[in-house]
């Protein structure tokens, strides 16, 4: 029968349920470690009994083996979602000889490589607390008791992750894009404080569909005050890339990213964010109005069609344009770019309206900007909110209806949110 006993009892008895923890932790977690801590042993042992068993037949000219165990390693610790696990690795004393290189051969273990100080989920982990709001000072007081060390948990290695991460997105954006077609594009300006710099970091940011249906990142680089210029000079980089001109494209009413669109992709259809345009128009409005100017605006990008939608307009205009004709002119003046998303599928309304793609995924940057009062400088900032995206990128959904996205980069048609079929030529009579 298998007992367990705390260092605070004498003899070997069962153990008391109000026993106080060991001073490593809670009970539970030190039968954790100590079991993670065999089954890593086991395994390393096995590991290197089957690559001596490999080449038991390598011999020298004496008869004598070429590959035999050489003893252990120093004792090491290395930090796992466990905790603190200590680890003696056994030592392979390999004399072959590589013919090519003439270099002794060296065995490596796949299980725990020479550099491991900390399992691959911990590697994760860190960069993840970081960008989520932890300061890198935090690291070692919030993690030492749970993991049992605080060893590499400084925020030197916080500081490490972010220069890797600036390589990483200046990799990002210099990728090829001819083999992704995005079919419909998001396009925002978001401003960031820097925390040693006066001016305000801004970044331009791209989300495309890609023809699967699939949401995914396709630019993301500073600009100056998302001008045309600062626009322009990013969609000609994606062009030389390899981008193709997107079918619609989806922004606020910044004229410089139109002017930009217009001059690099003429043929790609603008849409303007609702959730933009109805912030503009309440501005121009008393906050006694808003409440009915919401609802009269709802009947305008909610209709269930584009006909409809031109009613709710002349409605709006009716009840305000006599009063607030600066609000109403805010949506009349761009009716067309308001409603191309009614020329699209159904399904596809939802999306298409608004930026929110972009919207809700800076929410998680600007929380983490709140938390450390901005990036330390522009380059940090970039890359910090490039890592954000990234991880926020797998938990993005497909669009509805993916399957029509093709054929909206087929040039199909659309009438009130329905595919309308191609008409077959009738034949003629002497054909029939």
């Amino acid at each position: 029968m298998l007992t367990v006993v705390t260092e605070s009892e004498p003899t070997p008895a069962a153990p008391d349920p109000t026993a106080p923890a060991v001073a490593g932790g809670s009970l539970i977690d030190e039968i954790v470690r100590d079991g993670a801590r065999r089954m890593l042993a086991a395994a390393l042992e096995a590991e290197v009994a089957a690559y001596i068993a490999a080449y038991a037949e390598e011999l020298d000219e004496r008869g004598r083996r070429l590959v035999v165990r050489n003893g252990h390693a120093e004792p090491r610790q290395v930090l796992t979602s466990a905790g603190a696990i200590e680890v003696v690795a056994p030592r392979v004393n390999d004399k072959r000889v590589d013919e090519a290189t003439g270099e002794r051969q060296r065995f490596t273990s796949a299980i725990l490589p020479p550099w491991c100080r900390k399992s691959p989920k911990i590697n994760e982990v860190l960069p993840l607390l970081y960008l989520h709001g932890l300061s890198s000072q935090d690291f070692v007081p919030a993690l030492q008791s749970f993991l049992g060390t605080g060893s590499g948990l400084s925020s030197a290695t916080v500081t490490r992750l972010t220069t890797q991460w600036q390589d990483e997105a200046k990799a990002f954006g210099n990728r090829d894009l001819s083999t992704v077609d995005y079919v419909y594009v998001w396009a925002d300006g978001v401003h960031l404080n820097v925390r040693l710099d006066e001016e305000k970091l801004c970044l331009l940011v791209m989300i495309g569909v890609r023809i699967d249906g699939r949401k995914e990142l396709i630019a993301l680089a500073e600009g100056y005050r998302e001008s045309t210029g600062s626009w322009a000079d990013l969609l000609r980089d994606c062009k030389r890339r390899g981008m193709r001109a997107p079918v619609l494209a989806v922004g606020d009413g910044a004229l410089g990213f139109w002017g930009a669109l217009r001059e690099v992709f003429p043929e790609t259809r603008e849409q303007r964010c609702w959730f933009h345009k109805i912030g503009n128009v309440l501005s121009a409005l008393p906050k006694s109005a808003h409440p009915g100017a919401k609802k009269a605006l709802a009947e305008i990008w909610n209709a269930e069609d584009r006909e409809h939608a031109r009613r709710a307009v002349a409605a709006f205009k009716l009840a305000y344009g006599a009063k607030f004709g600066k609000a109403v002119a805010k949506v009349t003046d761009d009716i067309d770019e308001l409603l191309a998303f009614y020329d699209f599928p159904a399904e596809h309304w939802v999306h298409l309206r608004t930026t929110n793609p972009i919207e809700s995924t800076f929410a998680t940057v600007r929380h983490r900007t709140k938390v450390t009062k901005g990036p330390g400088s522009k380059a940090a900032g970039l890359a910090m909110a490039f890592k954000l995206i990234e991880a926020a990128q797998q938990r993005w959904r497909a669009v509805n209806a993916p399957h029509l996205v093709a054929l909206v980069r087929a040039g199909a048609r659309f009438d009130k949110g329905r595919l309308v079929e191609r008409q077959t030529a009738p034949l003629d009579a002497e054909a029939a």
